[in-house]
């Protein structure tokens, strides 16, 4: 077990775990912490706690201090400084006609580094502008590519919902998305439909999919024969949100629809029949297991019947 605190450095971004050493910053607390790209401003957000070793990456880096004021203002400085990177950096781009798009930039709390974030169809060699931008900013430059979905998540926008994309709003890291949940909730396979500001399937497909699964094993499936108060019928559609199965019952020449809740609804044939047929079945092997065994004795009777008579 290791005691750490979490720390993010932007708003719905990854958390990161640190030493907190002999301080102990509670939640909303601003601290600057080291990282692998120097010094960093971050926000607490868990306060002081036990975690498995499983769950941090070591080494462990270590809270260098309770941010003050005057850290507090410096990050703000930063901040103000980065809309003037950016656009010092777009201008060398269309200079250089390198396809890629920017689309934002950090400074590092202690002005080591300057960091910028692009998307691109291909890959670009972004040599020379590194040596220009360093040049003009006296400090390290990084040029890093960025995929689709972090780049929704830096910029931000409206999803189809009408509300702040969740990817920017709240969420830290991003889950594995695929069409099989689209298809488990019954939602439409359209892309423009199920796709996200940046192309990619919505991110929140996955929120109720562990619901979905585990509802619908308890359901019938479509097609089934099934037993309901009014008698037998056919599934013909399930509503996993209201947990209800519309079944098809006979009436006189003709069919009706209704629907029940599935506590109200069982299976006509229910699985554990399959358990009766194994069961079923070990009987007979050790019927057969004794009839060799019989075999076997009867042979060795003959042989020594044989062996007796010579």
């Amino acid at each position: 077990m290791a005691t750490v605190i979490g720390v993010r450095f932007r708003n719905a971004g990854k958390l990161y775990y640190f030493d907190p050493g002999k301080l102990w910053p509670t939640a909303g607390d601003a601290v600057i912490v080291e990282t692998v790209r120097g010094m960093e401003y971050g926000e607490v957000v868990t306060g002081v706690k036990e975690v498995s070793d499983d769950m941090i990456t070591p080494p462990l880096k270590m809270v260098i201090r309770i941010a003050t004021a005057e850290d507090a203002q410096h990050h703000v400085e930063n901040v103000a400084k980065e809309k003037d990177a950016l656009a010092v950096c777009q201008k060398k781009v269309d200079e250089h006609k390198l396809q890629m798009k920017l689309v934002g930039c950090e400074y590092t709390f202690d002005n080591s580094k300057i960091l910028f974030y692009f998307t691109s169809d291909k890959r670009v060699d972004f040599r020379v502008l590194v040596k220009d931008l360093a040049g003009v900013f006296r400090t390290r430059i990084e040029l890093r590519q960025i995929g689709v979905r972090d780049e929704a998540k830096m910029m931000g926008g409206l999803g189809i919902c009408g509300r702040q994309v969740c990817c920017a709003a709240f969420l830290g890291d991003f889950q594995p998305v695929s069409i099989k949940m689209a298809k488990e909730q019954s939602l439409s396979l359209n892309p423009n439909k199920i796709s996200g500001v940046c192309g990619r399937l919505m991110c929140c497909l996955k929120y109720e999919e562990d619901h979905y699964e585990a509802t619908r094993k308890q359901m019938p499936k479509v097609g089934k024969e099934v037993i309901t108060p009014d008698g037998n019928g056919t599934v013909i559609d399930l509503n996993i949100l209201k947990e209800t199965v519309r079944v098809r019952l006979p009436k006189g020449d003709g069919f009706e629809q209704k629907d029940y809740p599935m506590q109200d609804v069982k299976r006509a044939n229910p699985p554990q029949r399959q358990n009766a047929k194994q069961e079923e079945a070990v009987p007979q092997e050790e019927e057969t297991e004794e009839a060799v065994l019989t075999d076997e004795m009867n042979e060795e009777m003959d042989a020594a019947e044989e062996i007796t008579e010579e």
